[in-house]
Formats: C-alpha cells, sequence, structure tokens
C-alpha cells in the first residue's frame, strides 16, 4: 500500500469514527481506544510516569485550563491497563525485594490505623483517593522499566515539572497572585489546589531540586548550564513560599553534594550554614506576618509548631497502637492540643505525622522503611560509583536525605515524594543487579 492510500485510509477511519462518536457518544470513543492498547501496553511505564507527575506536581491546577480533560484519570486507568498486562506476561520473572516487604507492612498498619480512625469516613476517603494509588504505583515503578534508559528519562521529566511550577511560583509572586500572609507565593489557592499551601508548595518544589543539583555537575555543557538555571529558579521558587522546612531540604542537598565533592565534613559544614543563612535572608522570612522580626521572643509560627507537636504526642498516648487514623489528625487537633486558637492546624513534621496518625507501630514501620530506603540508596552510590547511570544514583541518595531533613518540618508521610524515591530506588536496584548477572554469565 502507497502512502497516498495510508493517507485516505487514516483519514477515512477517523472520519468514520468522529460520525459514529456523533451518534453514539461515550460508548464508540470507548470503543476506539481499544487501538490504542498496543502504545499503552509497549509504553506502559512512561504512562505510569504521567500519571504521577501529573499527582504530585498538580500540573492539572496548576494550569486549570487542563481540569476538563480528566488527564489524572486517563493516566492511571492506562496505567492499570498496562500494569496489568505486563505483570501477567512477566509473572514468572517478577523479583520481591525486603525493601516491598517493609512498604507493604507499613501499608497494611495504615489500613488497620483506617479501621480504629476516629473519623473513619475521613481516613478512608484518603486511603482510597490517594494512599492506595502511592501503593499501587510504587510497585508499578519498580516493575514496570525493562531498561536502563527508561529510568534516566524521569530525571529530566522531573526537571521539566519542576520547572513549569517554579516558574508559575514566581511569576505568581510578582503579580501578588494568591499570596498568604502578604508575602508567601501560592498556585492554585482559589481553586483549592494542594499547591495553595506554601509549605505543600515548597514540598513539591524541593523534590526535583536534588536531581538539578546532581545533574548539574554531570554530563555535556548544555546540560550542564541547563540544569543550573532550572535549579536555581526552584530555589528561587522555594525561597518565595518562605517555608522553613524548604531550606533546610535545600541546605541539606548542598551539604550532602558539598561533602561527596570535597570527601571532608568541615568544608561542607561551613558552605552548607553559610548557604542557610543567606537562603533565609534571601526568602525574607523576617517579614512574614507569622514568624517574621515583628514578633519577640519565640514567634508564632514556632509557637504553632510546638502546639501541633504536643498535639500529636498527646494523640499518640492516647492510641498508642494505631493513632488517631490516617490524614486525622487535622479534624482531632482541637481535642490534642494545650492551645486552641480557634482553629484547627497541621502537625508540620513528617515523623510526628506518622507517630499521631498511625501510632508507636506504625512509626517504628515507617522508620524501618526509611532506613531501608536509605541502605539500598546507598549501595546503589557506591555500587554505580564509575557507572554511566550514576548521576540518578545520586539524585536518588540526595532526595532521600532532603526527604528525612525537610520531614521535620513539612508533612508529607502520605504524600508522594518518599514513595516515588522508593519506587525508583527498586527499580535501578534491580535493572542494575539482573545486569550485572547477565555479565557474570556470559563472562
Amino acid at each position: 500500500m502507497n502512502k497516498h492510500k495510508q493517507w485516505l485510509l487514516a483519514l477515512g477511519s477517523c472520519g468514520t469514527i468522529f460520525c459514529f462518536w456523533m451518534y453514539q457518544g461515550n460508548l464508540v470513543l470507548l470503543v476506539s481506544l481499544l487501538f490504542a492498547l498496543p502504545l499503552i501496553i509497549n509504553q506502559a511505564f512512561l504512562i505510569c510516569v504521567g500519571f504521577i507527575i501529573f499527582s504530585y506536581f498538580r500540573i492539572h491546577e496548576a494550569f486549570p485550563l487542563l481540569i476538563p480533560l480528566k488527564i489524572p484519570q486517563l493516566l492511571a486507568l492506562a496505567s492499570l491497563a498496562g500494569l496489568g498486562w505486563q505483570l501477567w506476561l512477566q509473572r514468572e520473572t517478577i523479583n520481591w525485594h525486603r525493601l516491598q516487604t517493609l512498604f507493604l507492612l507499613f501499608s497494611f498498619w495504615v489500613l488497620i490505623s483506617c479501621l480504629f480512625a476516629s473519623n473513619r469516613a475521613e481516613a478512608f476517603a484518603s486511603f482510597n483517593g490517594n494512599f492506595i494509588k502511592i501503593v499501587i504505583m510504587v510497585f508499578a515503578i519498580s516493575w514496570l522499566p525493562q531498561r536502563l534508559p527508561q529510568l534516566t528519562i524521569i530525571p529530566y521529566l522531573l526537571l521539566f515539572s519542576g520547572l513549569l511550577i517554579g516558574g508559575l511560583a514566581l511569576f505568581n509572586k510578582a503579580n501578588g497572585i494568591g499570596l498568604v500572609e502578604g508575602t508567601r507565593v501560592t498556585i492554585g489557592r482559589d481553586i483549592g489546589s494542594m499547591l495553595g499551601d506554601p509549605n505543600d508548595l515548597a514540598l513539591v518544589l524541593l523534590f526535583p531540586v536534588s536531581f538539578a543539583m546532581t545533574y548539574s555537575f554531570h554530563g555535556p555543557k548544555w546540560q550542564r548550564a541547563l540544569s543550573v538555571s532550572v535549579l536555581v529558579i526552584m530555589i528561587m521558587s522555594v525561597l518565595a513560599t518562605q517555608s522553613r522546612g524548604g531550606l533546610l531540604g535545600i541546605a541539606c542537598v548542598l551539604f550532602a553534594m558539598t561533602l561527596m565533592k570535597s570527601r571532608s565534613i568541615v568544608l561542607p559544614s561551613i558552605i552548607s550554614g553559610i548557604g542557610l543563612l543567606a537562603l533565609i535572608v534571601l526568602a525574607g522570612i523576617s517579614d512574614r506576618s507569622s514568624g517574621g522580626a515583628a514578633e519577640s521572643g519565640i514567634d508564632e509560627s514556632a509557637m504553632g509548631r510546638i502546639y501541633a507537636w504536643q498535639a500529636a504526642w498527646n494523640m499518640a498516648i492516647s492510641n498508642p497502637f494505631t493513632g488517631v487514623g490516617l490524614n486525622n489528625f487535622y479534624y482531632n487537633y482541637y481535642f490534642y492540643s494545650p492551645h486552641w486558637d480557634g482553629k484547627n492546624h497541621a502537625v508540620h513534621s513528617t515523623w510526628l505525622q506518622i507517630l499521631s496518625e498511625t501510632g508507636f507501630v506504625g512509626l517504628v514501620l515507617f522508620l524501618l522503611m526509611v532506613i531501608g530506603a536509605l541502605q539500598v540508596s546507598y549501595r546503589l552510590l557506591k555500587r554505580l560509583e564509575h557507572h554511566k547511570i550514576k548521576p540518578l544514583a545520586q539524585g536518588l541518595w540526595l532526595g532521600t536525605l532532603s526527604f528525612c531533613v525537610s520531614g521535620t518540618f513539612l508533612t508529607q508521610g502520605t504524600t508522594w515524594p518518599l514513595y516515588i524515591l522508593i519506587g525508583l530506588l527498586l527499580a535501578l536496584d534491580r535493572l542494575t543487579l539482573n545486569k550485572e548477572a547477565n555479565y557474570a554469565r556470559t563472562c
């Protein structure tokens, strides 16, 4: 068949589908999607990554024009279809890792905490609406990629997404759109987006900073220059949120990267200390209406955190095994806080969030999972020291460390960052071990 006939056949098929769609609507559209199944199966991993990026960076909320397209829902369905098909075809070659066991144990305990939650409706709404997606996607990320080049695409997608959100944050800051407390930037606050909270926005921006820092030292000059540009934009965006947790995360990434480059702890400590002070000055935290220089003694922001942490501890003491339930801290704040100012507050600490919502058992399982992720990340860092995929291993190591530090002041125990890192760590560990095993067999 020549090219002219191929064009006629394609146009005729599209026209036929369009005509039937005009009369039968979504039914014909659904049937026509069956033709996309081969593409979905072949590119299941990229579709899965697309779903994660939209879910984590909230691209559709940052750019509301995309909301009617229901992109996250479509990507979720395509990801599940591709994952199910590929797992069926490769069921005999699936590898299981100890970290996956720790992750499942923690996830199971989160479910148990939902059963005994003080507000079960809210707990199960959060579990079914968000956490179950995280559980599925951890296994999707760890099992779907079949080649190392598939993993190398992810940092670039993260950097591009971070650039979009960071650029929009700076635009909002420059134009005074959605500012909180008069100075702190947000995105989509008017539509109730997760990015409408400055701390959550800082968390979203902080995740790709690790990869931008790593790729600023690797690859050709043009790649380094672009990485530095993206890094500067994202740091400026985090500064615009005036989030202390975000600043600590950036300081941690700076310290860890300097430590890897210098092999001495003195110089990195000095550089990261000076960098943190400079970031605080540039962020203008002293200008905040809460936690600014106008407040004497312990500022309102710091006291708010202390009260929230006390409430978290009280919740854990009252419910030592299962806590108050997933996403129930906010709704129980009034009953456990030593100070009530007329409104509930977030916990502002990953560790205390897990403690208060899943109890001491949940915290132990969560810590074991984080420690397991750190161990896998460090082994990859050493194993791939002279491998071409070394930048990805460094980015994962920096990202895991940044999570541990920033998590002290940011609530990210049941959100995407840690679990994306775990999925990528498992995939990289599996693919590099398989490659080494195949190489050993051929020798």
